[in-house]
Formats: structure tokens, C-alpha cells, sequence
């Protein structure tokens, strides 16, 4: 594979033997999710989505010590019409589904404290991996705000009365209840970060692209369906993978004891 590096600001974005990084690059702010730095994550998430190099993205800052702190605050406060903060604030579900439906596997690289609005960024990825010294947070309630736009991810990640706790309550959890509760699905010490991410992602770049699409569109689709049309839905997807020639060279590869040659068709 090759690798690319473009540094710009808000957001740096590397390639790397399929493995796209996607860093928050603000620190002077904590990261503040800004418009500036969602309209930057939009394109970052766009272009990975894109590029048929790129297996998986992972998500994660330059900040030593914070993710992101969440939404900007100054920008919550600032004299607009209602008009154009409604259509400001549509960055967030936009830049969520993006990231629920990218076909690609994505990992959130928790290596500091992701707080607010930070949390639905984080909760949109299909895994996250956390050092043990990172809490989780939306403490939006103790400035007078509530977390409105992430509410919808958090209940479909954490169950209700937990969810209820963090949201009334304004908290902060520490990396370990955060995966205790299905916020975080593993917590390493931050020496071992760097280790766990990378053996996901390269595990991760190493299947298919194809039927990994195919798998992440059934999760993304059947999640929210009734029992029976979900069923249904999925039975179609199982057929349509069984035609896949991909299906055909795992299992040849499984039975000749050798590594699969994807061709993604």
C-alpha cells in the first residue's frame, strides 16, 4: 500500500497500508467541535470514504490529554438568527450518518477525554479502544445546554437508565465504567493504545472490503427494523453475499491453510 500524509488544519489526515488516520488537530480549543473543524471531519470522512485504498479510518486527536471537549460553546451563545444556527447544527446528524454509513469499518482512538457532542462523534464509530485514564462525559446540562443532537446514539448504545444518568446528571465516567456500561468496548493502559488500535485496524484491513461493506450496511440497516423485516432484510444480504466471488476464495483459502486474495466482486 501506499502512504499519504496531508496536514491541514483542523484535521490531519494520514493513509497508511490501508488504515486511513483521522486527527483532531485543534488543540488551542480542546478541539471544540466548531464548524470549522466539523465541515473539516465531513471532508476527511468523505475522502476515506472515497478512496478505494483506504480499509478502515480510525478517529483520534493530537491533543495530549482531550479528544474533544465538544460542541463550541461560543458559537452556542452567539447573536444569529434562529435560522442560521438551525442550519449550522445540521453538521452534527450529517457528519454522524456519514460515519455510520461509511462501508468501511471505522475505530475511535480514545486517547483523551471526549466530552459533549465528542461522545456522539465517538459513539458514531463502530468501535472505540480507550486508555485507562480517559473519562466519558455530557456535562452540557451544568452550562445550560442538553445534548440534544447525541441523545439518539447514546440510547442506542447505552441502556436507558444509564444513558438517562449521564444525560441528567452531567457526570463524567471513567474509561472503565464507560466500558462497563457499552460505551467503550475495550480499555488498555496508554502505553498499550497504540498496540490495541493498531492489531484491530490491521485485522480489520486484512478482510474483505467488500462483503465488510456488505456486513456494515446490514448492521446499519437492520439495527432499528422489526424482528421479521430485519430478518428478511438479512436473509437477502446472506444471498447476495453467497454470490459474491470473495465468499468463494475465503473459503477456498480457509480449506488450502493460506491467506485470502480479495478481489472484491
Amino acid at each position: 500500500m501506499s502512504e499519504s500524509q496531508t496536514t491541514q488544519e483542523p484535521v490531519r489526515y494520514v493513509v497508511a497500508d490501508g488504515v486511513a488516520t483521522i486527527a483532531l488537530d485543534q488543540p488551542e480549543t480542546r478541539n471544540a467541535l466548531s464548524d470549522e473543524l466539523l465541515d473539516a471531519l465531513i471532508a476527511a470522512f468523505e475522502r476515506a470514504r472515497d478512496d478505494e485504498e483506504v480499509r478502515v479510518v480510525v478517529l483520534t486527536s493530537t491533543h495530549e490529554k482531550v479528544f474533544s471537549a465538544g460542541g463550541n460553546l461560543a458559537g452556542f451563545a452567539e447573536q444569529l438568527p434562529l435560522v442560521h444556527k438551525y442550519r449550522s447544527i445540521d453538521r452534527f446528524p450529517r457528519l454522524f450518518r456519514l460515519i455510520l454509513d461509511l462501508r468501511k469499518p471505522t475505530i475511535c482512538r480514545a486517547n483523551g477525554h471526549v466530552l459533549a457532542g465528542a461522545l456522539g462523534l465517538a459513539l458514531a464509530c463502530d468501535l472505540i479502544v480507550a486508555h485507562e485514564d480517559v473519562q466519558f462525559g455530557t456535562p452540557e446540562i451544568n452550562v445550560g445546554v442538553f445534548p440534544f443532537m447525541i441523545m439518539a446514539l447514546i440510547f442506542r448504545n447505552v441502556g436507558r437508565k444509564k444513558a438517562t444518568e449521564l444525560l441528567l446528571l452531567g457526570e463524567r465516567v471513567s474509561a472503565a465504567e464507560a466500558e462497563r456500561i457499552g460505551i467503550v468496548n475495550r480499555v488498555v493502559p496508554a502505553s498499550e493504545l497504540d498496540a490495541a488500535v493498531d492489531a484491530w485496524a490491521t485485522k480489520l484491513a486484512a478482510s474483505s472490503p467488500l462483503l465488510m461493506g456488505l456486513g456494515k450496511d446490514a448492521i446499519s440497516r437492520s439495527m432499528d427494523q422489526g424482528l421479521d423485516d430485519a430478518l428478511d432484510f438479512l436473509r437477502g444480504q446472506l444471498a447476495l453475499a453467497f454470490s459474491t466471488e470473495d465468499i468463494q476464495e475465503g473459503v477456498r483459502a480457509f480449506f488450502e491453510k493460506r491467506d485470502p486474495e480479495w478481489r472484491g466482486r
